[in-house]
């Protein structure tokens, strides 16, 4: 018998092996790499070895020593890769502006055989700002990445401070975010729940159609349904020649490139993550419920709030969160459809991944809103714990 277990486990290992690892390589690894992107600061580090233990002692308030000085012209003779000393330059002249030509003029310096001390390459050597930011690159860890995706930095104290407001608008575009998520739910709920109310109440071949039609969405590609709203909100698309035609407005309405624009489009494509969890729950509950509230005398709208809402409650939390959770990631409808000032974070995060090549950004911002994610989730989890024990 034991025998005969110990296959049977071996078995069931080598079936679901494949699963673990197709989440190893395709998600858990990329994630990971990610999120070691958004911590790590080594750019500066491996092209100035001799620089960082010289600079180890010195104290920020101070003018740079020649000793640091001769070790930062070591190291940049050294240095070989021009690839590497571009992405220290990056790196350095995002924590101070006027490093690359800084870097520019003292590389092309010191490959001549009678250099002359930093100091008189140029004088900006002198100054403790650019020593500063050398010295706070040195870390092969940092927090910067992910204070700046919540406009924060670190002063030359150490201490954590608010960046100045237009260095960076990260918060905003996440509040943006954020609050288009939260109206795209909210127009789903509105009418995700009369749909799914309506489908849970009928049979046959009309609940397939109605279903048929909540899911034809999750049949189309996203850009086919982006492309397909850019044409039907345009000024001469249909609606609006609906709405002139019929005289309700003489002029066109502006539903494109706005954010009325996007939480349509975006509506249509996330409202069947609101209609199925809701849908699910709704023919589970008795259908004699709202007739036995009816019949003790309960108004339709009393019956609806005090019996059906209350139970549906779970598939309603359901649905919100998956309508949320994936809105808060767009980008291809936002792009498309909406103005410069509906951009969402995801469209930051391709700025920063293939714009700039600026990785770090682009993972910590990725990471402030997986946390998000998983605090909702949680969230979620505790209420649905909690209803389970009351039940």
């Amino acid at each position: 018998m034991s025998g005969t277990g110990g296959k049977g486990h071996l078995s069931a290992i080598a079936l679901v092996a494949p699963l673990f690892l197709f989440i190893a390589v395709f998600f858990l690894w990329p994630l990971g790499t990610m999120m070691s992107q958004a911590v790590s600061d080594t750019a500066v580090l491996r092209i100035l070895p001799q620089t960082a233990k010289v600079a180890a002692k010195w104290d920020p308030e101070t003018p740079p020593t020649a000793e640091m000085k001769e070790a930062l012209a070591a190291d940049l003779r050294a240095a070989d890769d021009r690839q590497a000393v571009g992405d220290m330059t990056r790196r350095l002249n995002s924590a101070q502006p006027g490093f690359r030509t800084l870097m520019s003029r003292t590389t092309r310096a010191l490959r001549k055989d009678d250099a002359p001390p930093l100091s008189e390459i140029d004088e900006r050597w002198d100054d403790p700002r650019f020593w500063q930011a050398i010295t706070g690159a040195l870390s092969p860890t940092t927090d910067r990445y992910l204070l700046a995706a919540v406009d924060l930095e670190r002063d030359v104290s150490g201490n954590i401070v608010a960046m100045p407001e237009e260095a960076s608008a990260n918060r905003d575009i996440m509040i943006r975010t954020f609050w288009i998520g939260a109206l795209v739910t909210l127009a789903c709920l509105a009418i995700g729940f009369p749909y799914a109310m309506l489908i849970a109440s009928t049979e046959g071949w009309k609940r397939q159609l109605l279903l048929g039609a909540v899911l034809l969405p999750l049949w189309t590609s996203l850009l086919v349904r982006t492309a397909a709203w850019f044409i039907i909100l345009q000024d001469n698309g249909l609606i609006n020649a609906v709405i002139t035609g019929l005289g309700i407005s003489s002029e066109p309405l502006a539903l494109i490139f706005n954010r009325t624009g996007v939480v349509i489009a975006m509506t249509h494509v996330l409202l069947p993550l609101m209609v199925l969890p809701i849908y699910s729950v709704l023919i589970s509950i008795p259908g004699n419920l709202m007739p036995a509230a009816a019949s003790l005398g309960a108004h339709p709208l009393r019956a609806f709030v005090r019996v059906l809402l209350p139970l549906s409650l779970r598939g309603v939390a359901s649905g919100s969160l998956l309508v949320f959770m994936t809105a808060i990631g767009y980008y291809i409808t936002p792009a498309l459809i909406g103005g410069a000032g509906d951009q969402m974070i995801s469209s930051v995060i391709a700025f920063y991944a293939t714009g700039s090549a600026n990785w770090g950004m682009a993972g910590a911002l990725g990471i402030v809103l997986l946390v998000v994610t998983l605090l909702l989730y949680a969230v979620y989890g505790r209420l649905s714990a909690a209803e389970e024990r009351r039940n």
